[in-house]
């Protein structure tokens, strides 16, 4: 007799694991909410280094509590001198995203002691969290020739990264719209990376590895890969007037439009709408004027079946305004997305079930076994 199967959405889809505080998402609404803050609130008043601590502590820091946590995390991004040695030796040929995850899984061969209470889980998270913008800029300048630059414990963690890249203190307007693409990017319920590290959690493995998966999960192209998909195409299109015969052509071809359609969201994705904003006030005019009337033609012939433009459409215009190149576009994903992955894991921990989900089986049974020379 086969098995029972519940909830056997294909992808897990519509199948909830657990219960969480953390995150809520109204897929038709197009709203999100960290701990029951809007993310329009607190992307125009809040700071990335509040809302990570709002998701690892359930609630908004006072004055003192955000000024020792943001001293705690700029005090934490020096990298050890071994991972520094170990950044010079990574294939320059290497994507970035991969660069990172071996970076990350070098961090734990220094501390990887398993995480067995939400404590030790934050107090490596503050770790990780300080050193991964470090990480990419120092690679990012390493494959160029360029000095690294040692990291400022005066500027904000948005700043701090924007510096580190460049080599100089960036533009006020930058440091916002960076700032405010980390908060973006920080939380978002279950989705594949952070269900990736929940799992790799469940099993009491260490915080360094369940982060290591949920880089490679990130990395995907379907995930936080397609931020690069999405500024390729507006460039691939190459001016305005050619927005409506590509449109076509890719509908014909079966292409991806990337950066339109989404698993939960059924309208608008709230935080396109923020980043949109940013791509309109810093954003080359021309990619901002494809991406706009191509964003016309997916509302208006495929908007009607659900799909609509998420968080990947606008926000690499908001990166090449600030001269970030295209393939570091997903690693600034992940140095925000480890606050949600930080608190997820957390959560999760402190009432552990091993994570063991069930595959329907459709093959045959009671095969007999045929011997080789009779085959």
């Amino acid at each position: 007799m086969r098995d029972t199967v519940v909830n056997s959405g294909k992808g897990l889809e519509n199948v909830y694991i657990d219960q969480s505080s953390i995150c809520y998402i109204d897929g038709f609404g197009g709203k999100l909410y960290y701990r029951g803050y809007s993310i329009e609130e607190l992307a125009e008043m809040s700071s990335f280094e509040e809302v990570t601590f709002l998701l690892w502590y359930g609630e908004l820091p006072t004055k003192k509590e955000l000024e020792e946590f943001s001293k705690e995390l700029a005090r934490s991004r020096k990298l050890p001198e071994e991972l520094l040695d170990l950044l010079y030796r990574i294939p320059k040929t290497a994507h970035p995203m991969g660069a990172l995850r071996t970076a990350v899984s070098f961090l734990g061969n220094l501390n990887g002691e398993p995480s067995a209470t939400p404590e030790d889980v934050f107090r490596k998270g503050i770790s990780v969290t300080a050193k991964i913008p470090v990480i990419v800029a120092t690679l990012y300048r390493i494959k160029n020739g360029l000095d690294p630059i040692e990291p400022s414990t005066k500027l904000s963690h948005a700043a701090n990264f924007l510096y580190m890249l460049h080599g100089e203190k960036p533009p006020k307007e930058w440091e916002k719209a960076m700032d405010v693409a980390l908060i973006l990017y920080a939380e978002h319920e279950i989705n594949a990376s952070t269900l990736t590290v929940m799992t790799v959690g469940s099993t009491l493995s260490d915080y360094y590895s369940a982060i290591v998966a949920g880089i490679g999960a990130l990395k995907g192209p379907l995930h936080g890969g397609a931020v690069e998909g999405a500024i390729r195409q507006f460039m691939e299109i190459g001016s305005p007037e050619k927005v409506e015969e590509w449109f076509f052509n890719a509908l014909k071809e079966k292409r991806r439009i990337m950066g339109a359609g989404h698993r939960v969201y059924k309208t608008y994705d709230p935080r396109a709408k923020v980043f949109k904003k940013y791509a309109r006030l810093l954003g080359d005019k021309t990619l901002y004027e494809i991406a706009e009337r191509l964003e016309r033609l997916v509302l208006e012939h495929l908007g009607k079946k659900g799909v609509s433009i998420n968080v990947d459409y606008w926000s690499g215009i908001v990166f090449h305004a600030m001269g970030i190149p295209i393939e570091l576009y997903t690693t600034i994903f992940a140095m925000g997305r480890i606050a949600g992955w930080t608190a997820h894991l957390a959560e999760y921990i402190s009432h552990n079930r091993l994570i063991r989900p069930r595959l329907q089986y459709v093959g045959e049974i009671g095969k007999k076994y045929v011997p080789v020379e009779m085959r």
